[in-house]
């Protein structure tokens, strides 16, 4: 823990698991959603009203929240479920699934499992959606005669495949990986991108394509250099 109170209860490091691993079980099957809504936008423009109306995307939100909260319980039940026999020290900033397992005094492998199975459905899926979007939108962009058309489309992508990579890097590292093959700084390390500094970014990478945002970043630049 950061703060100078250094002990959590069981009850609200259980809801801290809890809703830290939804929200980002959220984010990752949101980020194959908006993956293949970049697909239909640039692939299908034309269509583009008609595939991705209100209801459709209602439907998909109602998908990825319940979900993802779906996933989260199962797994944090059978994490919790587990005996812990002390001492219950966390070496991390905060209570997460792989750190808290290695607090377990008895066989984690049938938990390890489920976790890793969960994380292909919710993780690599999504992520898996996200690569055979972009792979439909460059063919589609390489098929533009013109530039200004190419330049348009690789620009509505680049804030999305930068979450992307932050994102979907650092989570794909932390929880498809063998734990006894995980060290514990490094595993602190990464939890710090996809928890406090992928979400801090968000703003500012997608923010970064409006244009009276750049208007702004363009005149306070001019002035410094006047």
């Amino acid at each position: 823990m950061v703060g100078k109170k250094k002990t959590i209860s069981f009850s609200r490091c259980a809801t801290q698991m809890y809703f830290s691993l939804s929200f980002g079980m959220i984010e990752c099957v949101l980020l194959g959603v908006m993956a293949y809504d970049r697909y239909v936008a640039i692939c299908h423009p034309l269509h583009y009203t008609v595939i991705m109306n209100q209801i459709t995307c209602v439907q998909l939100a109602v998908i990825s929240w319940s979900s993802s909260f779906l996933s989260s319980l199962i797994i944090n039940v059978l994490t919790l479920s587990l005996p812990y026999c002390g001492p219950n020290v966390l070496n991390h900033f905060f209570c997460e699934v792989p750190s808290v397992l290695r607090l377990a005094c008895t066989d984690t492998l049938f938990t390890e499992l489920v976790v890793f199975i969960f994380s292909i459905i919710i993780v690599f899926i999504p992520f898996l959606l996200i690569i055979v979007s972009y792979a439909q939108i460059l063919l589609s962009v390489l098929r533009m005669q013109s530039a200004s058309g190419r330049h348009k489309a690789l620009s509505t992508c680049a804030s999305h495949l930068t979450v992307v990579t932050l994102f979907y890097g650092t989570a794909i590292f932390m929880y498809m990986r063998p734990q006894s093959k995980s060290t514990r700084a490094g595993g602190k390390i990464i939890a710090v991108f996809y928890t406090v500094i992928t979400p801090m970014l968000n703003p500012l990478i997608y923010s970064l394509r409006n244009q009276d945002v750049k208007g702004v970043i363009k005149r306070a630049i001019a002035r410094q250099r006047t």
